[in-house]
């Protein structure tokens, strides 16, 4: 297998948003986002991507094709939706960069590429001076029915790069799952590192 990784930002990064929100839609049906994805909904949310001058787009590609994408913005480009989250923790959103989504297709995991994406996102934090970099996950109850018996949490994972849970600070997001006729909401869980602490376990 032979993958290359590569930054994007504005136009290339604008250029790319198709092919992500392909992705979104491919790897966020499973587990567990089941996310039952179109794409106006997609269009609508990956404009923030392409109207910020902070943003950027870590691309995994085999040959010409986009097989795995993990994007990030400075939080303050998502404050209508965190802003309620953050308040109360003594974090400005001004100081964190926020990494979104780390999409990556089945074949092609196992190979480092999550570091990568963690690692390039967390580079391009610090050069624009943030000090904290954070992401958050869906909860999902152990019992839900869609639950897939071999699901292997990516706490460890997130925990080894440095991150920890942030008590309290649960944002909602909706929207429609594999097997449900209508939006509903979700909670997520925040996490977050320091951007001048040790991250990842070598």
């Amino acid at each position: 297998m032979t993958l290359r990784v590569e930054t994007l930002t504005g136009a290339a990064l604008a250029a790319a948003l198709d092919d992500v929100a392909r992705l979104r839609i491919a790897v966020f049906r499973d587990w567990p986002y089941l996310y039952d994805g179109d794409a106006a909904y997609e269009r609508a949310y990956l404009e923030i991507y392409r109207n910020s001058p902070g943003a950027i787009l870590v691309g995994a590609f085999d040959g010409d094709t986009l097989v795995g994408a993990a994007t990030g913005t400075p939080m303050e480009d998502h404050a209508e939706d965190f802003a309620d989250a953050f308040a109360g923790t003594g974090i400005a959103l001004a100081d964190v960069f926020y990494c979104a989504e780390s999409v990556l297709l089945p074949a092609y995991r196992g190979a480092g590429i999550g570091h990568r994406f963690f690692d390039l996102r967390e580079d391009h934090a610090r050069a624009l001076g943030r000090r904290w970099s954070a992401f958050c996950g869906v909860i999902r109850p152990d019992d839900h029915p869609q639950r897939s018996a071999d699901y292997r949490p990516l706490d460890g994972f997130w925990r080894r790069r440095g991150y920890a849970p942030m008590p309290g600070v649960v944002a909602e997001f909706a929207w429609k799952d594999v097997d449900i006729d209508d939006e509903t909401r979700k909670p997520l869980q925040f996490w977050i590192r320091a951007l001048d602490a040790p991250g990842r376990a070598q």
